[in-house]
């Protein structure tokens, strides 16, 4: 019996010490596992979310992630609308390098070589997938992923391996639609602007998205592979859609209306624009200003939006949490530009302006400090260095960002001057010729010079003390005390690059922009 319990003893310490020799190399194996990488694309999402500030946002599960992570409290977009952005936060690159300035060009026309953000991910052993938007529409990328992007209209879209410019579609199940069956047009096609909607999340577009990335979620936790998800949400983008439960958390009674309504004194007029996005859905009325009734209720529909989307969000934030590898991924989470919503009497993007450019980024990491916010100027090209850098991969080649890892470790330094967005204005926009705008913003000031577009002459500027006029009343270019910061600020701008496709075409008049002086 003795002998008995003496060998009994002695297995179960010589089990334990195999355990203990075995948690270490266990422990050591899975910190050496790569991290798994969640993206979260939001349409149109300006910086309307508790995290930054607001007090009448309802965005708990947004909120959430900014307590796992870092906020970027001035975060920009390299230009004001959606492929644009998109294509400079995608593959690293500014649009004067994509050539990507409008809603129907290819960054592959420009970069047929380029390698992608997910590209770059797939190449070092990722699953990459993508559900609902990511690129603009109709402008795909099958190269990035692998495997066809889905999207909650029951389709995937693949592009041919050997000739990107053609399109592969698949119908794979039934999707869904925004708009109730007997929903009115206008005469471009569009329905409402905005609508109380009877059906449930997952009836509609972004609760379906929020579905099956749940379900991929669940599944790609099982595989050996690390994985690069990709999830974009369409709302707040036009049409305001929500389900009514989400209208009924916010009162329009206490959603404050815009500081100013109107261009800032002394900026130029083609600085703005005619709210033509707006102006395409039914019940909008013709002309400008927006009426304040039909103001009040845009305003109502986009924070309802907000709501629906940030529910979504938990839901994807849960998934990570019930299959056990929240510790063990990086979740970026970004909208693609600001929106105006009647600020400078201007609807939607479309401008240089700090509201159209400012967007929400929010990054947690693994490691990385938790519940902070950065307030140094960061740019949508330091997204794809940042990942890359963060999940241990080598650095792109030729990449226009700077990685954020530092930022995420030490949220009060810096590593960069200033970002730089632009936009283009076209003859038809008050101009007398086509011009490239590009807006330089450091910790306290926006400079913006219109420049010919694709030569070296500056035809008009614009300098916004953003510290003490967060509003842009007041352009203060012309006042001979700022020279030296309109000068400081110059130093960035980048070299003239060839003209845009409408700028080539508008020469061909001999129509030339009158010069202003800095």
């Amino acid at each position: 019996m003795l002998l008995e319990r003496t060998l009994v003893r002695g297995l179960a310490c010589l089990l334990a010490t195999v355990a203990a020799v075995r948690a270490p190399a266990a422990n050591a194996a899975e910190s050496r596992r790569p991290l798994n990488v969640l993206m979260i694309a939001v349409d149109d999402l300006r910086p309307d979310i508790g995290c930054y500030g607001s007090r009448i946002a309802k965005t708990p599960h947004m909120d959430r992630l900014a307590a796992r992570g870092v906020v970027f409290g001035h975060a920009y977009c390299q230009q004001a609308v959606c492929s644009p952005s998109r294509t400079s936060l995608l593959t690293g690159q500014r649009p004067d390098a994509t050539r990507v300035f409008d809603l129907k060009t290819h960054f592959r026309t420009a970069l047929p070589d380029c390698v992608t953000l997910p590209q770059h991910f797939k190449a070092h052993g990722y699953h990459c997938a993508a559900l609902s938007k990511l690129y603009h529409r109709g402008y795909e990328d099958g190269r990035s992923w692998s495997e066809p992007h889905w999207y909650p209209n029951g389709k995937t879209v693949d592009t041919d391996p050997d000739d990107w410019s053609q399109q592969v579609t698949a119908k794979v199940g039934n999707g869904v639609e925004e708009y109730a069956t007997d929903t009115p047009r206008a005469e471009s096609g569009k329905g409402p602007a905005c609508e109380v909607s009877s059906k449930a999340d997952d009836e509609l577009p972004d609760g379906f998205t929020a579905a099956e990335a749940v379900r991929r979620i669940a599944t790609l936790a099982k595989q050996d592979k690390p994985f690069f998800l990709a999830v974009g949400f369409l709302k707040p983008h036009l049409p305001f859609v929500a389900p009514k439960k989400y209208w009924d958390l916010h009162d329009p009674a206490t959603i404050p209306g815009p500081a100013i309504d109107h261009l800032p004194e002394g900026a130029p007029a083609f600085a703005g624009h005619a709210n033509g996005e707006l102006h395409q859905y039914f019940g909008i009325p013709p002309g400008n200003p927006i009426s304040d009734d039909v103001a009040r209720r845009l305003r109502h529909g986009y924070h309802a939006c907000i709501s629906y989307t940030d529910a979504q969000i938990g839901r994807l934030l849960d998934a990570l949490d019930q299959a056990g590898i929240a510790d063990r991924t990086v979740v970026v989470l970004w909208g693609d530009h600001g929106w105006q919503l009647g600020d400078h009497g201007l609807w939607h993007k479309h401008t240089n302006f700090e509201l159209a450019t400012r967007a929400p980024l929010i990054v947690a990491a693994p490691g990385c400090a938790a519940g902070q916010t950065a307030d140094a100027p960061v740019e949508f090209v330091d997204v794809y260095p940042t990942l890359a850098d963060a999940c241990g991969l080598p650095s792109a080649a030729g990449l226009a960002g700077t990685s954020l890892v530092p930022l995420l470790r030490d949220p009060q330094g810096s590593v960069k001057p200033v970002a730089i967005s632009q936009y283009p204005r076209g003859k038809g926009d008050g101009t007398d010729g086509p011009l490239m705008g590009y807006s330089i913003r450091d910790d306290r000031w926006r400079f913006t010079a219109w420049r010919e577009d694709g030569g070296v002459q500056i035809v008009a500027t614009e300098l916004y003390d953003e510290r003490n006029d967060p509003a842009e009343t007041r352009n203060l270019a012309s006042d001979p005390q700022f020279k030296s910061v309109i000068d400081r600020l110059a130093k960035h701008l980048p070299p003239p690059g060839p003209p845009s496709p409408k700028a080539a075409k508008a020469a061909k008049s001999g129509r030339k922009a009158q010069p202003a002086t800095l």
